[in-house]
């Protein structure tokens, strides 16, 4: 009669052996579903938000110049904030985080310098020249600078703190031409705007800004554009939160990838 407790004894043991074995067998072969893939990494370990400040003229190049940083480095993300380079350089003053600056001009850079919200030297990356331009059909009939000082043309034109506003006033300068228009926006994609929407005759914006707005607006040509032309610089921000992804995405601009799209987009080499 004392036999049996030992033999269940004996089989309860077994069967407890047993289960283990079935527990570990099926622990094994969930942990690979189980563990969670680490995130894709960029091979140069360059990873995280990159966050870009750039004049509103480069809105199409550099997102499309983003979301060919994200594809060549894994783990990144770029995202942007555009507006006139005058605006950006307050809000960089004013302590707006950012990793990269970008300006339409470098007067607006110097001033990023000066205040120190800028790391290392600045590096020229582009160029643009100024264009005239009016709706499709160009109703007011504009054939060049001139034109833009009549009454009876409708001119929109960046403000003068702007890059493109500048380099407007430089053109009247040497031309002898004094505009007097009816707005003045604070980026040159405001003014584009103002043209698209039939809001005015005619708006002077960028060579780029043209090309890129294709059959939403017609360029008038005008030979004293050639005497004003804008450099780009850009530079990684002082205390930027991603350093390594700010030089890194520097790097990418500047170049041979970078510069293939800006050159497509219509801009000039520094």
């Amino acid at each position: 009669m004392k036999a049996r407790p030992r033999r269940f004894a004996r089989l309860a043991s077994a069967g407890v052996s047993a289960i283990a074995v079935v527990a570990l067998a099926l622990s094994g072969c969930s942990s690979p579903a189980a563990s969670t893939p680490s995130a894709p990494r960029s091979s140069d370990g360059v990873t995280g938000t990159i966050t870009v400040f750039a004049a509103a003229s480069l809105t199409k190049t550099f997102t499309e110049l983003g979301t060919r940083f994200e594809a060549a480095h894994p783990g990144t993300k770029v995202t942007f904030s555009f507006a006139g380079s005058s605006d950006l350089v307050s809000q960089l003053t004013a302590g707006a985080p950012a990793d990269v600056f970008a300006s339409a001009d470098q007067a607006n850079m110097t001033k990023a310098v000066n205040a120190k919200v800028t790391s290392g030297s600045p590096v020229d990356f582009a160029t643009n020249v100024l264009a005239i331009a009016v709706p499709p059909g160009n109703p007011a009939h504009v054939s060049g600078f001139a034109d833009l000082a009549s009454p009876s043309v409708k001119t929109v034109v960046c403000a003068p703190q702007v890059p493109c506003g500048a380099a407007t006033a430089k053109v009247e300068r040497s031309a002898g031409v004094t505009l007097k228009p009816v707005s003045q926006e604070s980026s040159v994609t405001d003014v584009l705007g103002k043209v698209t929407s039939g809001e005015a005759d005619a708006g002077i914006v960028y060579a780029t800004d043209v090309k890129g707005a294709g059959s939403a607006v017609e360029s008038v040509p005008f030979p004293e554009a050639a005497k004003t032309v804008n450099v780009y610089p850009i530079s990684v921000v002082a205390q930027a939160p991603n350093a390594a992804g700010g030089k890194a995405f520097v790097a990418y601009v500047t170049g041979p990838a970078g510069r293939a799209v800006l050159a497509a987009a219509g801009f000039g080499a520094p």
